[in-house]
């Protein structure tokens, strides 16, 4: 297992720099960087690319916890909150393109498309239910909310499977990419179900003990990092 200065100063700044690469990507597109370009419609581009990432992290974020335990790997957890954040960022990204770019925020034009395309509406709910996750992502916050904090949490469970359908709405043709993040989402929330059935709790408490006090302090770590989402 990595020690937390190596995860601190080495796993946390790659982990930022592939998750700001998208946006850079943008940026060096922006200004035909290395020969890049946003293409015909450079809006629809912006818009897609920042949809997408925010998408695809939700998604990582989701499979956080089932991969630490399927390979044993606890401290994967320390990555989960930058990974949430940049989720954030871009969905927020995805939001404000299409707000100022797209619409230029003319109103009626936004209530009108809104109208004719729905998905817009799944897509802002989605927003909406985000931002008291980044909010409370802290850890005083997590503190002040206690056992709270892990039911706000759970929301992430339906932000992703709005997400999905937001993105499956929006194709217009090839609905594949979007039905497998549908997949990779029902397979996360099947194994959280999994884990969470009555007979599973009862048979890890019946387990026998032969030794009290590590049972206790490895019961209490363990919770501490179950009570994340």
């Amino acid at each position: 297992m990595p020690s937390p200065t190596v995860i601190r100063r080495v796993f946390k700044p790659a982990l930022f720099v592939l998750c700001a690469v998208p946006l850079l990507s943008v940026v060096w597109a922006a200004f035909e960087i290395g020969g890049a370009s946003l293409g015909t419609n450079p809006v629809e581009k912006i818009q897609d690319t920042f949809g997408q990432w925010g998408l695809r992290l939700l998604v990582i974020t989701l499979a956080v916890t089932p991969l630490r335990d399927w390979f044993g790997l606890p401290w994967l957890v320390q990555l989960r909150r930058m990974l949430g954040l940049f989720a954030f960022f871009y969905v927020v990204m995805h939001f404000l393109t299409w707000l100022l770019l797209d619409q230029g925020l003319y109103w009626s034009g936004i209530l009108e498309d809104i109208a004719k395309r729905p998905f817009i509406t799944i897509g802002f709910t989605a927003l909406l239910l985000l931002v008291p996750l980044a909010v409370t992502s802290t850890n005083k916050m997590m503190r002040r909310l206690g056992k709270r904090w892990k039911s706000l949490h759970r929301s992430i469970y339906v932000i992703c499977l709005l997400a999905v359908w937001h993105y499956y709405w929006q194709v217009k043709a090839d609905t594949t990419e979007p039905l497998i993040y549908l997949a990779i989402v029902l397979v996360l929330l099947g194994w959280r179900a999994w884990q969470a059935r009555p007979g599973r709790a009862r048979t890890v408490l019946s387990r026998p003990v032969s030794n009290p006090e590590k049972h206790n302090l490895a019961a209490n770590v363990t919770g501490n990092v179950s009570d994340n989402p």
